[in-house]
């Protein structure tokens, strides 16, 4: 039996793959389960410089299954409990991970697939794929970060428009809404995802990793403190192998040669 999560490695980036195709990769609890085990993992792995998610099949991921839920019993509420909890440990590992993580959006994003392409760094979206915010049509509430990540990205009206509406988006209005980084032909996401993250690596890996917690951080942490925060991720930056490499090539009026791992 496939795991309804795969995982597979190439040139020291991550390809987590949502494998449950048939149901339009809607998680259940032993697929959020896997998916946070997955990010853990690759958070921790020092051989893995970047981690690419994408979908199986005909979407990106359709959000939490409701026919899981529904088999629950009577008490959705519990079930929708225990299941946010887990799908919320993958989001925070996503935005804690010291490594670019890039969503290859193939197909429709829905509901906590939504929320989980904008809990990502960069967003490339296939032309054809489409978003839909989706919790409100059936009566219920955006969860995954997506109440804040969303307004950060389109502002606080458009993230309420979004929300009371429901409208589909496509690829063409998610990116002129800042929604996503690039749109792709269909078939190519996965590959420019790929491209991405070689980019992101011929730099400076612990660099980006200070610039992301900071910016991250940002959004919820008083001025004062950002500046001191600031201040000693600089000074941690400055003490890493690329940050004397990269003060040594400025100084020497070279191009830096940086190591990353």
């Amino acid at each position: 039996m496939e795991k309804p999560v795969s995982l597979s490695k190439t040139d020291g980036i991550a390809l987590v793959t949502l494998n449950r195709p048939k149901a339009y990769n809607a998680f259940d609890l032993d697929m959020v389960r896997l998916a946070a085990d997955t990010l853990i993992e690759l958070a921790l792995d020092p051989g893995v410089t970047g981690v690419v998610i994408s979908g199986e099949g005909k979407a990106f991921c359709a959000g939490g299954d409701l026919r899981w839920i529904s088999g629950c019993g009577e008490n959705y509420g519990a079930a929708f409990h225990e299941l946010a909890a887990r799908y919320h440990q993958a989001i925070l590992e996503i935005r804690r991970m010291p490594k670019p993580v890039v969503a290859a959006i193939n197909g429709f994003a829905a509901g906590g697939g939504f929320s989980l392409a904008l809990a990502c760094d960069f967003r490339v979206m296939e032309a054809s794929a489409s978003l839909k915010q989706a919790y409100t049509s059936n009566g219920l509430s955006i969860d995954g970060g997506g109440t804040y990540a969303l307004p950060r990205l389109v502002g606080t009206a458009k993230a309420l428009e979004i929300a009371a509406f429901d409208e589909p988006i496509n690829a063409e209005k998610a990116l002129s809404w800042g929604m996503v980084t690039e749109v792709v032909g269909d078939g190519d996401g996965m590959n420019r995802a790929l491209e991405m993250i070689r980019q992101i690596n011929k730099g400076s890996l612990s660099s980006f990793a200070a610039s992301k917690k900071l910016i991250t951080d940002s959004l919820n942490t008083p001025f004062e403190t950002q500046l001191e925060n600031e201040r000693d991720l600089l000074s941690w930056a400055a003490d890493q192998p690329d940050g004397r490499e990269g003060i040594a090539a400025f100084l020497e009026k070279r191009k830096p040669v940086f190591g990353n791992l």
